[in-house]
């Protein structure tokens, strides 16, 4: 038989013992797991970033598999730990809208994880990392149904409108999602929506400035040119070349962007 494969998700750095704990925890009860870090650099108590982050890395792995996202900044509170079925894949979260991008992209099916007996005993108020998603992460890939962990409810958290929202002839209004390492500034502007500005004559504004270029590559930018670029997630990007502009723009996450169509 195939191992299982269990994704991690997490904010939790890699300074500290909390993902090393979270693997030891899932081999003492799967041994034969396979565990593969996604990230663990998602922005601290971001869980709109953290929505972004295995939105973009959950297609690309096997139908069976297992993911554990954990940005968790209401631990300990009443907020419940669920798990979600879509793509043939299953997401172990708390309840915070960490899979709302996932949500909107699948069909899917969610459940509150109510039976405690998949927990490790006497689970902290601080770290469900390890007490309550990294367990049932390992019984669920070790073969346990999901409909053994809780009911299905309709009821879970997603986050607010992620989709940009237009507010003229030719104007729409969206926002920041991620910063990513580069500095680069991934907008809610995806190209499947916004295909024109391949062909069309546009002006992007963020912050204080305002970028009219698109770039098919970076090298295609001049030294310190701003510009806008498609990644790799099919979302658009405002860039810098060979520099952050992020830092230069003086924006991050949750900044206002605005695309008009000249």
């Amino acid at each position: 038989m195939r191992r299982p494969i269990i994704t991690l998700t997490t904010d939790f750095g890699l300074s500290d013992h909390y993902v090393g704990t979270m693997k030891g925890v899932i081999l003492g009860i799967a041994r034969d797991a396979q565990i593969l870090d996604i990230s663990h650099e998602v922005a601290p108590f971001e869980v709109m970033d953290g929505a972004f982050t295995i939105a973009q890395a959950y297609p690309f792995f096997p139908k069976g598999s297992v993911h554990v996202v954990v940005v968790d900044p209401g631990v300990g509170s009443a907020r419940r730990p669920v798990l979600a079925e879509a793509a043939g894949q299953f997401f172990i979260a708390p309840d915070n809208g960490v899979l709302t991008m996932m949500y909107e992209r699948e069909r899917h099916k969610v459940r509150a994880i109510t039976n405690e007996s998949f927990f490790l005993p006497g689970p902290s108020r601080t770290f469900h990392g390890r007490d309550v998603f990294a367990p049932c992460a390992a019984w669920l890939a070790g073969g346990r149904r999901p409909a053994e962990f809780g009911k299905l409810i309709r009821d879970y958290v997603q986050l607010g409108v992620l989709k940009p929202q237009r507010v003229g002839k030719r104007v729409w209004s969206g926002t920041v999602i991620r910063v990513d390492r580069f500095g680069n500034l991934i907008t809610n502007l995806h190209v499947d929506e916004f295909g024109d500005i391949r062909k069309r004559s546009f002006e992007l504004s963020v912050g204080l400035r305002r970028v009219g270029r698109l770039c098919s590559t970076y090298a295609e930018a001049g030294a310190e040119e701003f510009f806008a670029i498609v990644g790799s997630s099919g979302y658009i990007e405002v860039s810098l070349n060979q520099g952050s502009a992020a830092k230069q723009m003086g924006c991050g996450a949750g900044a206002p962007v605005e695309l008009t169509f000249l």
